[in-house]
């Protein structure tokens, strides 16, 4: 009976077009992959600064895991805590401009961990339409009481926080947002949150280590501070080339999220290696600032290129730029069209994004040259039909 219960629903995924399936890449990470015995060039990864097979990343991968072995073996609170996650962690504060930082497995635990930890029961958590889904699903988790406000509008946001009379007041949002690729409005969010005696934190996945002048992410490029978001979250999957995740913010926060937070307190570390590399991205990503640079250069490019073609483009200065079709059959044909010609692009379909809004998800990276984005624009010009173009 399970079996074709959950059979049924399999079909109707694929009737509805939102069948998702796996690529098998036999390649390591770059403009150009090697996926089931083609090569192909790639806009859909989130190697940002092209670190992900970088020789210094790989070869302090190596070393470490020479010297320490592969797995970490416990929890950070048993004995998995290596001195390479300890000297990230110390790297990331100073990096960052806060009291401390703590390690996550994964993006998704550092979001589920902290807004447990810091909300519950007559807590107050108040989030962004758009954000992650590890976000939502941490506000729905928590068992706080949880509203969601339209995409950066203060306003809405404003008019929720002023029904709150009791309770811890939490405000969650991306840095930059993953399927639209824009960039929360922090500052205002920042001076809400201080008038509503609200907290504010914000996951910078897609921000951290592209924005900013040395790679600080969304609150390097707003000029924010610790005292203006408290609770900051990165990822080390993006920019950084390699895996996991980090908090940052004050001493008592840190603290607090060791002593309370499930997801850090019952998992095991990640692997010191990933650690110790996670160290020489950071390194390369702090330092060599032509790569942000070159990365500007190819978005500006394409952006330039896709406006005079009349391509449907959200407004977006980051490297995720969704090109919006609407309907799911739409990115299908163009993305499948697009893979028969070399060219593999993500097709974003609902639940991921609203109903109405299937797209394209572009994704643009310092490897990426100036003919790469010349070729792309060539073939989404023979690929998106007319009808789909903005008159």
């Amino acid at each position: 009976m399970l079996n074709d219960e959950l059979e049924q629903a399999l079909q109707e995924r694929q009737r509805e077009h939102r069948y998702r399936q796996r690529l098998v890449l036999e390649s390591a990470q770059s403009s150009r992959i090697m996926v089931e015995g083609r090569e192909y060039l790639a806009f859909c990864s989130n190697d940002y600064l092209g670190l992900a097979n970088h020789p210094q990343v790989i070869a302090a991968l190596q070393q470490a895991a020479s010297l320490v072995g592969v797995g970490s073996g416990a929890s950070h609170l048993v004995c998995g805590h290596s001195t390479y996650h300890h000297q990230l962690e110390e790297r990331l504060a100073v990096f960052t401009g806060r009291e401390r930082a703590l390690l996550f497995s994964t993006g998704y635990m550092a979001n589920l961990a902290v807004i447990a930890a810091l909300a519950g029961r007559g807590d107050h958590v108040f989030e962004d339409r758009l954000n992650h889904a590890s976000l939502i699903d941490g506000g729905l988790l928590s068992r706080a009481h949880f509203s969601r406000f339209r995409h950066n509008d203060m306003a809405h946001l404003s008019a929720q926080l002023n029904k709150v009379k009791f309770g811890r007041k939490l405000v969650v949002v991306d840095g930059v947002f993953s399927m639209d690729g824009d960039i929360a409005a922090l500052a205002e969010l920042a001076v809400l949150c201080e008038q509503q005696q609200a907290v504010l934190m914000v996951d910078d996945a897609h921000g951290f280590g592209v924005l900013g002048q040395h790679g600080g992410g969304c609150v390097e490029h707003l000029r924010l501070s610790q005292e203006d978001v408290p609770i900051l979250v990165g990822t080390f999957g993006k920019a950084f080339g390699t895996c996991g995740a980090f908090v940052a913010g004050s001493d008592a926060l840190i603290e607090t999220l060791i002593q309370f937070a499930r997801p850090y307190i019952y998992t095991t570390a990640l692997p010191p290696s990933i650690a110790a590399a996670s160290l020489a991205s950071l390194d390369l990503l702090s330092t060599e600032q032509w790569r942000r640079q070159h990365l500007q250069q190819r978005i500006a490019q394409f952006c330039d290129g896709a406006r005079s073609l009349a391509l449907p483009l959200m407004v977006s200065a980051t490297p995720i730029q969704p090109l919006v079709l609407g309907s799911d059959s739409d990115v299908l044909l163009v993305a499948n069209g697009l893979r028969d010609q070399g060219v593999l692009v993500g097709a974003i379909r609902p639940p991921t994004v609203p109903e109405g809004t299937a797209r394209l998800r572009i994704t643009l990276s310092a490897v990426h040259t100036e003919s790469d984005i010349v070729q792309l624009l060539h073939l989404l010009d023979k690929t998106v039909p007319n009808r789909l173009r903005r008159s």
